[in-house]
């Protein structure tokens, strides 16, 4: 996900992260490629398929330690991503690029995190993580935040991938255990929604004795993704970004959720975020 939390600040030639504050500087470090790779074969999925049946579990936490020790496939799949060839990526449809792209960010942050020794508490503890170290990948240099909002947000407009997006913390939308493919993105992607926004204590919950509804502090950074689509006036409760944030999620919950949340009687607040891994 966007790990820019809460916002950030356009610099000529950087992104500085506001949440990321407290990290020292560090300049621009090429993460290289650690395996070899038959360029003329087509892309496969299959390396990150393995090693996410094998270290993600089914609700998304992940045995970082077992795959640091095993990291051969996931070295394996970083080679394949760096040997897409630009114009192969061109060529696909719009479907094949955004799971490919969704399941860069989700391995190279597995690869982010396994390069670390001893592994880190959390994510932020890795100085640049997200806006310094660069990967290779089809055939272009890019660090985590150019996956993300240089290339997947600008070019598919498509909000659900704050749930598919997975920043290796317990609060993220839990990891997926198998890759994101073309011909099931739509149904993947909705899925994730609706486990993400199953989780009461870092996705979606309703407090009726409060007359309080919690969101995730994901829809709090990128709420404005939901507003093109789903912008609404005259229902719900909170802001105008609070409020399409509100449309979108009436759609994955019970008859009774959704007539409490069309009718905005109560306020609306958002969830603390829990930064530690998301290991097993």
């Amino acid at each position: 996900m966007k790990n820019t939390k809460p916002f950030s600040i356009l610099l000529p030639g950087m992104l500085l992260l506001a949440s990321c504050a407290n990290l020292p500087f560090v300049g621009a470090e090429e993460i290289p490629v650690q395996a070899d790779i038959d360029e003329s074969k087509p892309f496969s999925n299959d390396e990150y398929t393995k090693l996410l049946a094998e270290y993600v579990t089914d609700k998304g936490w992940v045995d970082y330690k077992q795959l640091q020790q095993n990291r051969e496939p996931l070295d394996r799949y970083y080679a394949q991503l760096a040997a897409v060839k630009p114009e192969t990526y061109k060529s696909w449809d719009k479907n094949q690029q955004l799971a490919f792209m969704m399941n860069a960010y989700n391995a190279l942050t597995l690869l982010a995190i396994i390069e670390q020794e001893p592994l880190k508490a959390s994510i932020r503890d890795i100085p640049g993580v997200w806006e310094a170290k660069k990967f290779q990948v089809a055939g272009e240099s890019k660090t985590l935040n150019n996956i993300e909002h240089d290339t997947i947000r600008p070019t598919f407009n498509e909000p659900r991938i704050h749930a598919a997006l997975v920043c290796a913390a317990k609060s993220c939308p839990p990891l997926r255990n198998e890759p994101f493919t073309a011909e099931e993105v739509d149904a993947q992607l909705e899925d994730q929604v609706k486990r993400w926004l199953a989780r009461p204590d870092s996705g979606f919950q309703i407090d009726r004795q409060e007359n309080k509804v919690y969101l995730s502090k994901i829809f709090d950074w990128y709420g404005d993704d939901w507003k093109p689509d789903f912008a609404v006036k005259d229902q719900f409760s909170g802001d105008d970004k609070q409020k399409a944030v509100l449309n979108f999620i009436s759609n994955y919950v019970s008859p009774e959720d959704q007539a409490y949340l069309k009718a905005g009687e109560y306020n609306v607040d958002y969830l603390g975020y829990d930064w530690s891994l998301n290991q097993q």
